[in-house]
């Protein structure tokens, strides 16, 4: 393995944020254009009209590109976010656009996340200019309870989630409010839980959540949930609930060889991909550490790290899954280990 190189250090970081109608993302996304620290980013929406761009903001503007004068570029989708995100990396080549270091999309209430997360990986130009940064949900507090019931969706936004925003906090009493946490506990136990009132956020807390390095660091333990402080690791927060979505968290001591646990990875994602809603963990591939992630049937690249970011050489993988059991995954995994040579 060559570890010269790093390989994700020059690809632009890219933020997806989700969230149910109503939760809140127009709101946001307004609030983040006006912010001073938005300097050469690149907002991807849906719709420029539904975003309330201040008129004293815009520097100049095009037929699906507007320049803001803080250094900000709103950048409305056309087709399909595929060649949107062609579009704007081909105008920033030539200079028709300033040379932005980082993108944020945001997805129509109604989407499911994971198309767009997977086409940051299966479009080869794509995956050779960006790389993944993180998925940021917002959730209502008022009415997620009723949504979370009859909106399948919003589960899922919330279950693959690396942060999560609360919105309209303040319309709830606290009893109410520590039930909608519980709730989101239920979905997702690992991804942060931001209360954001009126859309006031600090543009940071979308950046940096993602996998951004192949040199070792405690920063990669954090992007794969491992808490150093606590003494857990990777999806040992197993939630105890009825949800059809569950975390689950596996550990192999022995060794894989990439032949081996690609077979086993490939053959889960052929068998159940649909239901394989998310998976990130690091592997030992003949005692070197290389990470791992995925959405669905669609996987990133493998990142092959520098050294090892602690002492545990054990593989710890964590698979956010619909109607799957634990065992199942875990003695696919532990037949190929057997079988590997």
């Amino acid at each position: 393995m060559n570890f010269q190189r790093d390989l994700l250090a020059g690809k632009i970081p890219v933020t997806v944020i989700t969230g149910f109608l109503g939760s809140g993302k127009t709101t946001l996304i307004s609030q983040l254009i006006a912010h001073p620290q938005m300097r050469r980013v690149a907002v991807v929406i849906n719709e420029v009209g539904e975003i309330g761009i201040d008129h004293d903001l815009v520097a100049s503007s095009t037929e699906n590109i507007t320049l803001l004068s803080n250094g900000c570029i709103c950048c409305s989708v056309r087709t399909d976010m595929q060649e949107t995100l062609r579009d704007l990396f081909a105008r920033r080549s030539v200079g028709e656009v300033f040379d932005f270091d980082r993108v944020i999309i945001e997805t129509t209430g109604l989407a499911d996340p994971a198309p767009v997360l997977q086409t940051l990986v299966s479009d080869t130009l794509l995956e050779a200019q960006f790389r993944f940064d993180g998925l940021v949900t917002l959730a209502d507090a008022v009415n997620l309870t009723d949504q979370a019931k009859n909106q399948s969706e919003i589960v899922k936004q919330l279950a693959i989630a690396d942060k999560i925003l609360l919105t309209k906090s303040d319309l709830i009493n606290q009893q109410e409010l520590i039930k909608v946490e519980e709730l989101i506990r239920s979905m997702n136990q690992q991804a942060p839980i931001l209360r954001v009132l009126h859309g006031a956020l600090e543009p940071k807390e979308l950046m940096n959540i993602g996998l951004s390095s192949s040199k070792s660091s405690a920063k990669i333990l954090r992007f794969l949930g491992e808490d150093n402080d606590a003494g857990k690791y990777l999806g040992s927060f197993i939630q105890a609930h009825s949800s059809q979505i569950k975390t689950l968290s596996l550990r192999f001591e022995k060794p894989f060889t990439w032949n081996a646990f690609s077979s086993a990875l490939d053959l889960l994602s052929n068998l159940r991909g649909p239901d394989l809603l998310r998976m990130k963990g690091i592997v030992n591939v003949e005692n070197k550490p290389v990470v791992v992630q995925g959405v669905q049937h669609i996987f990133h690249p493998p990142v092959h790290l520098s050294d090892w970011p602690s002492t545990d050489h054990s593989s710890r993988l964590v698979f956010i899954t619909r109607h799957i059991e634990a065992a199942m995954i875990n003695n696919l995994f532990e037949t190929v280990g057997a079988l590997q040579n």
